[in-house]
């Protein structure tokens, strides 16, 4: 029994030499945390998320702006739209309701800006794509931005599964000059930090407003 004893002790002693060791050892590694699979299945499925054709096409109609467009289709034309993952992760589809169009400019909009950072959910994801008319010190311009909207708040799964599904809808958005993601509402309220994005200190004006 006494042998026993020694031995343990022994045992004892030498884990307790060897810790300083491992602890030094740790310190200069690279520690690097994976997602588990069985804790969130969806981030590991999210390359395989597709874009609907609605998704397509509104891009599309976005992009192209036609010169001899009747007023009726400068109305409809949309200003700003927000997508969203549908319900099953699958899909990045239309978020419903959430986009601004020509025709509401003057009427029900009269910011077209302040108004979209106003649809963007406080609490979850989007990705967005914002028409920015602006003025440099040159002359007007109108270009495209794709927006990935990443609040801080956001739950952890979401913010995971949609910066993995980001590159799905860019692939699709070609042309696109300016990205810019947005991790909360302080980098938005600011209309200047959109104005830096697409042409710097060179834009004076940004929906009509000074920068």
């Amino acid at each position: 029994m006494r042998a026993c004893f020694v031995h343990a002790a022994a045992v004892g002693n030498a884990l307790l030499g060897a810790l300083p060791q491992c602890i030094k050892s740790i310190r200069h590694r690279s520690i690097q945390f994976l997602p588990d699979p069985e804790l969130f299945p969806a981030a590991t499925m999210a390359s395989g998320v597709k874009v609907t054709d609605e998704v397509i096409a509104v891009f599309n109609d976005m992009k192209v702006r036609k010169a001899q467009a009747n007023e009726d289709e400068k109305r409809k034309r949309k200003k700003a739209i927000l997508f969203c993952l549908s319900k099953d992760l699958k899909n990045i589809v239309l978020d419903e309701g959430k986009e601004i169009l020509l025709g509401d400019l003057g009427n029900t909009v009269m910011d077209p800006y302040q108004d979209f950072v106003k649809m963007l959910p406080p609490d979850d994801c989007r990705y967005a794509l914002y028409d920015a008319t602006y003025e440099t010190k040159e002359t007007k311009k109108e270009d495209l931005v794709f927006i990935f909207w990443a609040p801080d708040s956001a739950p952890l799964k979401s913010k995971m599964i949609y910066a993995s599904s980001k590159d799905a809808i860019k692939r699709k958005f070609e042309g696109i000059k300016h990205e810019w993601q947005v991790n909360g509402l302080e980098d938005l309220k600011d209309r200047r930090t959109l104005a830096e994005k697409l042409g710097g200190s060179s834009v004076v004006t940004l929906e009509g407003s000074p920068i």
